[in-house]
């Protein structure tokens, strides 16, 4: 089976010249993958080569989501847009997924607009997976919806246990709801309602995460409205970065920090490794009729490429089936309880 990715190349801090290298090496290292590199052709081409044919194509589109530009305006006035175009291929069927850097407000407006929601699902949520002391996690939603009802809530963790169980080939992955406490009394009503939906759904759900638990492994899904989820990813990126600041002044702070720091440099070598974030890159939107990640903006080709992975991995593994066929379950529970 052949997996097509559109990839929308005008997108994000850097354009083609990190999306189109990005997009070759991946179809270099999977020989199951085909893309299709979207945008402005003249600009993609300086950096295709020789290599825009077979598995490598190109889509002309003649226009530019700029980073800041309000997505009801890039909606209704660019339906020639390099994010749109590629939204559309996977609408018609020439692509299995679309993966974008470009501003995610607008790659969510559109999104939603071109490809529609899955029956079951009233809102689409961003999902992205962060490290923890025990591998990894996935949590939702981080950002789309500021406002949710229980009932969003339940089908955010409906979603991201459908993405684990078919991307990971967990039969029963676990579920935990962010909260301020783990006491079941703790939290606002609307959280406190999805929680007993969430103990009523048949899902394998473990009651709230408190906000360290994002990271100590808890759960393998991990659901939020996307106020808290944001914030919190926010403040988990900001903590690296002063951590990251705090560790080099103290390793320039003399000539003998300076001389540890060289003895150091193999561990602090692998501890970067481990923590970088580029290897998590690629958020997931779900609950649309196609499958769409969003890579971060600033994304280098080597993040990029792990944002068409997981475009490629949620194409192979059918996460869009399996999220319609748990839906589907649920629905005869919620209308009986």
């Amino acid at each position: 089976m052949t997996i097509t990715v559109a990839i929308d190349c005008m997108g994000g801090d850097h354009g083609p010249r990190v999306t189109v290298p990005a997009a070759l090496g991946f179809v270099r290292d999977h020989a199951d993958v085909r893309v299709i590199l979207v945008g402005v052709a003249e600009s993609i081409r300086p950096f295709v080569g020789d290599a825009a044919v077979g598995r490598v194509a190109i889509r002309h589109a003649s226009e530019v989501v700029a980073m800041g530009e309000s997505p009801s305006l890039a909606l209704r006035t660019k339906k020639d847009s390099s994010m749109r175009v590629a939204v559309n291929l996977v609408k018609l069927g020439e692509a299995d997924a679309c993966v974008s850097a470009g501003n995610t407000g607008a790659l969510m407006a559109i999104s939603r607009f071109v490809l529609k929601m899955l029956p079951g699902i009233d809102r689409p949520a961003i999902c992205a997976v962060l490290p923890t002391l025990t591998g990894h996690t996935h949590v939702l939603d981080l950002g789309a919806n500021v406002d949710c009802s229980p009932e969003h809530l339940l089908q955010f963790g409906i979603m991201g246990a459908s993405l684990v169980s078919a991307v990971e080939h967990r039969d029963r992955p676990t579920v935990g709801l962010l909260n301020i406490g783990e006491e079941e009394i703790k939290g606002n009503d609307v959280v406190k309602r999805a929680a007993e939906l969430l103990w009523q759904s048949g899902l394998n759900f473990i009651g709230n995460v408190e906000g360290d638990g994002l990271y100590k492994g808890e759960a393998d899904v991990i659901v939020c409205d996307g106020f808290v989820g944001n914030v919190a990813l926010k403040a988990s990126e900001g903590l690296a970065q002063l951590l990251a600041t705090f560790l080099r002044q103290e390793f320039k702070r003399s000539l003998w920090t300076k001389l540890a720091a060289l003895v150091a440099m193999p561990v602090v070598s692998r501890f970067k490794r481990r923590v970088d974030h580029r290897q998590y890159n690629g958020a997931s939107l779900l609950g649309l009729k196609g499958i769409v990640v969003k890579s971060h903006g600033s994304a280098d080709s080597f993040a990029f490429g792990h944002a068409l992975q997981r475009a490629a991995e949620e194409a192979r593994s059918g996460v869009l089936a399996r999220i319609s066929e748990r839906v589907a379950q649920q629905q005869p529970l919620q209308e009986t309880a």
